[in-house]
């Protein structure tokens, strides 16, 4: 089925023979079949292309999380095009970056979202603009129903080293890039951690997950789909609900934050008695919350690691020794190796021995080709024998196990999602009454990491005026609520080097406990 499409026959396979089994079951609706699913899919590929995208055009989807929006990722993907997911929470200013940079042939936007994004310049330049809400309803729905009748729908033929996706990741440069994912990309790697994880139909995901993020997009949603396993689809997590979800089903992928809060549970043992796998990534899990999850439940939390230019590269086993403090080993068909510490381009002189530390270089089929209209970032970022440099410091013992030491970079990453400090830096900057601020990441007990800003105030810092609460009003309106700071901090000046720079270190340091709990 979808013959000629490599992600669609690939995501299609497994549930074609079987299709009227359930797939996505929301807290609150009717449960979809994958037959359901494919065909509002094809339905929503069908109204993409009489709204002229063809192959290779960019579909960016700025639509709440909902059944209706996998089966609009699906009915791109049937289509031909790049699908683009964007951030819900962001601001126009934002979604204005966004549609400049990827230049989208179409944009599939909640109803709520419309009008406040009405004024962004970019939108302008947007051939096609059509809405879609959780419940399916909107334009696009009924440009859909229009061409019902057409039959004998055909999905855009597309190759494997076509393009299939594109997400933006702030990565360790600064102003976001656009990671351009192939159908390949996708395809391998799904059928890789669908057979790494065990993963079969008679698997029920808990999903709580955002999808404009790779883990719940592409990790999560495309390993079930080549599994046919079925997935109880919330729509964000909540402690609560997870329980409940997970007394009828079996596997969970989270982010650290997702094990944390649910450790504070006290029916957590016995909603977890009928498991067979719990996952995490997207963050650093701390070895403490491995173990106290080891003790709560009888069993050991499976970490990986991946990033949105590679998908999944990393993992400990599902079956054998789950070391906490490290993602594992390289998944099938992916090699890493070390670079130097310093980074640099060349390559291939990887520190040796167990207990060496350098710059994670990857290959594999999972790796991305290269960033959207950008040359120098993609040059940058590979080294002359095709290995992508990933920026993290980490080790690898002699068993082949990875620990994720550090970054190159300055990335704070806060429950699951990345935080670019210089994008922060530049809107409090922004703000009346600041003279200058630094953005650092300090240790945080939920999230773990959290964006601190430590803010210089004009007047030699004695301008009361500006308050936190108004410096936070001021980032609310302009950052999406996960890059907020979760805390403004006052001093009087920011310390520097011999040559000006900010010790951002040092920053770190002093506020390390500012989150400890009390």
């Amino acid at each position: 089925m979808y013959e000629g499409n490599h992600l669609a026959s690939c995501l299609r396979a497994s549930s074609a023979a079987s299709g009227g089994r359930r797939f996505l079951s929301p807290p609150e609706g009717r449960a979809r079949s994958f037959d359901a699913s494919f065909a509002a899919a094809e339905k929503y590929a069908d109204a993409l292309m009489s709204l002229g995208v063809r192959p290779g055009d960019r579909v960016a989807a700025l639509v709440e999380k909902s059944p209706a929006a996998i089966e609009l990722y699906l009915g791109t993907i049937l289509a031909g095009g790049a699908f683009l997911p964007l951030n819900p929470g962001y601001t126009p200013d934002e979604v204005d970056f966004f549609i400049r940079d990827a230049r989208p042939w179409a944009f599939v936007v909640d109803p709520g979202r419309q009008e406040s994004l009405a004024g962004t310049p970019a939108m302008a330049t947007v051939p096609a603009v059509a809405t879609l809400d959780s419940s399916g309803d909107g334009s696009l729905e009924q440009f859909g129903r229009e061409n019902e009748e057409r039959s004998g729908f055909r999905p855009a033929a597309r190759k494997e080293d076509d393009l299939a996706a594109i997400l933006y990741t702030s990565g360790t440069t600064g102003r976001p890039k656009g990671a351009m994912l192939t159908h390949a990309n996708l395809s391998t790697n799904a059928l890789t951690l669908a057979d790494c994880w065990r993963f079969t139909s008679r698997d029920v995901l808990v999903h709580a997950l955002p999808i404009f993020h790779t883990h719940g997009l592409f990790v999560a949603t495309n390993v079930a789909l080549v599994a046919g396993a079925a997935v109880e689809f919330l729509p964000e997590f909540g402690a609560e609900a997870v329980l409940a979800c997970m007394r009828r089903a079996t596997v969970l992928m989270g982010v650290p934050t997702f094990y944390s809060r649910l450790l504070e549970h006290p029916e957590l043992g016995e909603a977890a008695s009928g498991m067979r796998l719990f996952i995490s990534g997207s963050a650093p899990l701390p070895v403490s919350v491995h173990e106290a999850w080891r003790i709560a439940t009888g069993q050991a939390i499976l970490e990986r690691y991946g990033m949105t230019e590679t998908g999944m590269n990393t993992s400990n086993p599902c079956h054998g020794e789950r070391r906490a403090g490290t993602v594992g080993t390289p998944l099938p068909g992916i090699t890493v190796r070390l670079g130097a510490a310093g980074g640099g381009r060349d390559g291939g002189d990887s520190p040796a021995g167990d207990g060496a530390i350098g710059i994670l270089e990857v290959a594999g089929p999972n790796v991305f080709p290269g960033y959207w209209m950008n040359e120098e970032a993609t040059a940058r970022d590979f080294t002359d024998d095709g290995y992508f440099v990933t920026g993290d410091i980490a080790r690898i013992d002699d068993d082949g196990y990875v620990t994720i030491v550090g970054r190159s970079g300055d990335v704070v990453i806060s429950g699951g999602f990345n935080i670019y400090p210089s994008e922060v830096e530049r809107v409090i900057d922004a703000a009346p009454g600041v003279r200058e601020v630094a953005v650092v990441g300090v240790p945080h007990h939920d999230l773990g990491e959290a964006a601190v800003a430590v803010v210089v105030r004009d007047s030699d810092g004695t301008d009361t005026g500006t308050s936190a609460e108004a410096i936070l009003a001021h980032a609310a309106e302009r950052l999406a609520r996960y890059k907020q700071p979760r805390r403004i901090v006052f001093r009087d000046n920011l310390p520097r080097n011999a040559m000006g720079k900010v010790l951002k270190k040092r920053l770190t340091e002093e506020f390390a406990k500012l989150f400890a709990p009390r």
